[in-house]
């Protein structure tokens, strides 16, 4: 580019119209468009642009701003980037900023449009084409103007930027074209539209495209003057209904007229306080919390949570108990009538019963010290849920039950704080409030199965609940005061302690229940669950009968649990069958008969029997054993299946053994291996060339102890001398390194669950022998126990006394090389 084709410097005068510099500057812009006639200031930060502005007020102080298509503003924006129609403003000041931008007032001059681009590098520099408005005289255009000024001025009243000196700039205007770009710059127009606005020469069209802005800013201006309208309405009508409500309360209290709802509410709160029993200042936080719902109004949403938390507080029993019945006879009677067996936890409510009797004499109504937190802990259905209700009933006290069973959270057990939307007391107060006294009755059921979660230990928050020492002053997160929990009486159900945290365990009174015994559950199916479920059918005694030797197939052939679940669901799907017999034989007009459900007709009623009596077929190989094992579910019997195979001395085990099982299967082994070497005369080859491998059944139930420690060194033993185990033996111990058999737990559940698979003998630790007490008399019949110290008497006991080892010892090669010599002689 030539230097003839910049812009000359002109003075710094505004030019006129027809003596505007053919060539402009550029200057890339992507704000508001200035039209023609306005004052605007523009914030240049591009150096590039800085260094054009410089350039250009050094010359004519005139540039042309073309807006960029994509809005943004780069450093090295071309020609392409840019409309081509613009405006040319005057530069009439400018400011340098302390980060280097440069700051402009302009002045918006006319119309432009790019002909021909004549530089862009350092600067775009273009030939223009100055454009005029194209003006049309007529009454439309008349009435176009005026009716762009009325929208206007009624937009000046709820629009900032059509402020009056708008107005009369307006009014002094020199053409109806600039009324329009000023009213155009107010609108302040989406960016395309506003660029097809400055495109557009036609005076009329611009009218035209205002009015139907213009329109849509009245249809705005119109809701926002509606909604404020009604947002006023709103609170005068507020205002105007509280200042009568008060007028009202004051006349009704002149003329002793009943008050309104929320004053009864205040009124029944603070009577209830008074004559809650209280403690001071736990009275003093209800009063205070009573005083902030006075003055709460009720369209506030503070009301219900402060109606609802007083409404907790009145509720709660903090002096009401209920009077115990101490009578020992009576307890015991209602005990009894209700559960068979479970003499250990009747005995623990007799004697709790007598201590409070005592203390009643000596005239200390204080709670007892220690004790009053029982855990019972057993198999399912032997009755630990339902004996909480007959406990309170015995003591005359009122019960509530709640599950702990995957429990997570601790807020369940202590509340949720009152700062959370939908908050509300733990469990506990829950309970105690619907029990309706403070020495009633909770049972916590499943308490060896609670949760953790990232929302808290509720293991841990139980330990303030269940120690008498601290759930004196038990608190409540959502009611924030101390609440006494020393006179309730915790029952607290489990299916093993395994699971249960230890300083939870060390706080509660553990009472084990183990499984019914044969005779026992013929008594209950007899005494309980026949007539229950026979009334659940809806079936007289008389039109139904169960013969006893069909009630005992049941239960060794169809429910061996040590509970009785199974039995009642048994019991109750023959009650059904029946019902339907009986119903189909009055409809068909016949004599209704009684039912009898008899042993050889058991398998119609019931289908196929579940249990089969294995024993006898499993042992008839050498390396097979019975066990017991003490599971969550009660006892059960094991069997223990040991081989060997070909190898390089492995010892292989399945069966899902737990870590403490695989120890005591590899302290088995190598105890096994050396009597094989001092007893039966084994040599280390055998066991290079042979592994062995020892399998429990059952391989998807994981196991895991030690008290199966005999059991499998006696398999292992059993395989590598050939001897087999004795017909309907079983055993448990653990094994030590030496050869001792040491004592294990659940002597009572292992036991009888030997008794229902038809085991005859069973071995014992002898430090077990103390165990055994504890089972009744009736529970041992027909069984023969051997109490062992040495797992060389288990052996003794176990095995058969013949049988054919597994490796014989080859005969020395000096011997037969003797014999050959001997020979040849």
């Amino acid at each position: 580019m030539s230097t003839e084709d910049l812009p000359s410097k002109p003075s710094g005068l505004i030019l006129p119209d027809q003596v505007l510099p053919p060539n402009l500057f550029i200057l890339p812009v992507n704000g508001p468009i200035v039209f023609p006639s306005l004052l605007s200031p523009l914030l240049i930060t591009q150096r590039r642009q800085i260094a054009m502005v410089e350039e250009a007020i050094s010359r004519q102080r005139i540039i042309g701003l073309l807006e960029t298509r994509d809005g943004e503003v780069k450093e090295d924006s071309r020609p392409g980037d840019l409309y081509e129609v613009g405006v040319a403003v005057k530069v009439v000041k400018r400011l340098k900023m302390p980060d280097g931008s440069v700051n402009l007032l302009v002045h918006s001059m006319k119309r432009f449009r790019a002909k021909r681009v004549l530089s862009d590098n350092p600067y775009i520099v273009v030939e223009t084409e100055y454009l005029d408005d194209v003006i049309e005289k007529s009454k439309e255009m008349d009435a176009l103007t005026r009716s762009v000024i009325s929208h206007v001025k009624k937009l000046a009243e709820v629009n900032p930027f059509f402020t009056e000196e708008m107005r009369l700039a307006m009014i002094n205007a020199p053409g109806p074209g600039t009324v329009a770009d000023l009213v155009a710059f107010a609108l302040t127009l989406p960016r395309v539209e506003a660029q097809d606005f400055l495109e557009t020469l036609a005076v009329k069209s611009r009218f035209e495209k205002l009015l139907v802005h213009l329109r849509h800013e009245q249809d705005v201006a119109d809701l926002q003057r509606k909604i404020h309208d009604e947002v006023n309405g709103k609170i005068t009508k507020m205002q105007r209904e509280f200042f009568l409500k008060e007028q009202l309360k004051t006349i009704k209290r002149e003329l002793g007229v009943e008050e309104d709802g929320k004053e009864k509410a205040i009124r029944t709160f603070r009577e209830r306080i008074e004559t809650a029993g209280m403690p001071e200042d736990v009275k003093r936080t209800a009063l205070e919390e009573l005083d902030k719902f006075e003055t709460i109004s009720e369209s506030s949403p503070e009301f219900n949570i402060s109606r609802t938390y007083l409404e907790t507080m009145v509720s709660l029993p903090w002096s009401k108990q209920t009077e115990d019945d101490l009578d020992l006879d009576h307890a015991q009677e209602v005990l009894d009538r209700e559960h068979y067996g479970l003499e250990k936890v009747k005995e623990r409510i007799i004697e709790f019963l007598a201590v409070r009797q005592l203390q009643a004499e000596r005239g200390s109504r204080g709670r007892e010290a220690k004790g009053s937190i029982i855990c019972l802990v057993g198999p399912p259905g032997v009755g630990k849920t339902s004996i909480g209700k007959s406990v309170a009933q015995a003591l005359g006290r009122n019960f509530y039950r709640f599950s702990l069973g995957g429990m997570r959270d601790e807020a369940e057990i202590k509340g949720h704080r009152r700062t959370y939307v939908g908050a509300m007391p733990g469990k506990l107060i829950q309970g105690i409030r619907r029990a309706g006294s403070k020495n009633c009755v909770l049972l916590l059921d499943e308490i060896d199965k609670l949760g953790q979660s990232f929302q808290g230990d509720p293991a841990s928050a139980l330990l303030e609940v269940l120690d008498p020492e601290q759930n004196v002053a038990f608190m409540d997160h959502y009611l924030d005061v101390p609440f006494d929990l020393s006179k309730v009486l915790f029952i607290t159900t489990a299916n093993t302690t395994a699971t249960i945290p230890a300083p939870l365990l060390d706080r509660m009174e553990v009472i084990e229940l183990s499984g019914y015994t044969m005779e026992e559950k013929e008594a209950i199916a007899a005494q309980y669950v026949i007539p229950r479920e026979l009334e659940n059918a809806g079936i007289r005694p008389a039109r139904l009968k169960i013969e006893k030797a069909a009630l005992r197939r049941m239960l060794t052939d169809y429910a061996r649990e040590p509970g009785l679940r199974s039995l009642q669901q048994l019991v109750g799907r023959i009650a059904r069958k029946a019902a339907a017999q009986l119903v189909r034989q009055r409809k068909g007009r016949k004599a209704a008969a009684p039912v009898v459900v008899t042993e050889a007709g058991l398998a119609e009623w019931l289908g196929p029997k579940r249990f089969y009596n294995e024993v006898a077929e499993r042992i008839v190989n050498p390396g097979v054993v019975v066990g017991m094992a003490w599971t969550a579910m009660g006892g059960d019997i094991l069997f223990i299946e040991a081989t060997d195979l070909p190898g390089s001395g492995n010892l292989k085990l399945t069966g899902q053994m737990g870590e403490v099982m695989t120890e005591s299967a590899s302290i088995a082994w190598s105890y096994v291996k050396k009597k094989a070497f001092s007893e039966l005369g084994f040599e280390r080859r055998y066991f290079r060339e042979h592994d062995v491998h020892l399998h429990i059944p059952a391989g998807a139930i994981p196991k895991d102890g030690p008290s199966a420690g005999i059991t499998m060194a006696t398999a292992l033993y059993s395989m590598l001398s050939g001897r087999k185990t004795r017909q309907r033996l079983s055993m448990t111990g653990e094994l030590s390194l030496q050869g001792k058999v040491l004592p294990v737990g659940g002597i009572k559940d292992k036991l009888l669950a030997a008794r229902r698979a038809g085991i005859t003998t069973v071995i014992l630790p002898k430090l077990n022998e103390k165990d055994v007490i504890e089972v009744p008399a009736y529970a041992l019949k027909d069984l023969k126990i051997h109490y062992v110290s040495r797992l060389e008497d288990v052996l003794q006991l176990a095995l058969e006394e013949k049988g054919t080892p597994r490796y014989t010892k080859p005969a020395p090669k000096v011997l037969r090389a003797a014999s050959r010599l001997n020979l040849e002689r």
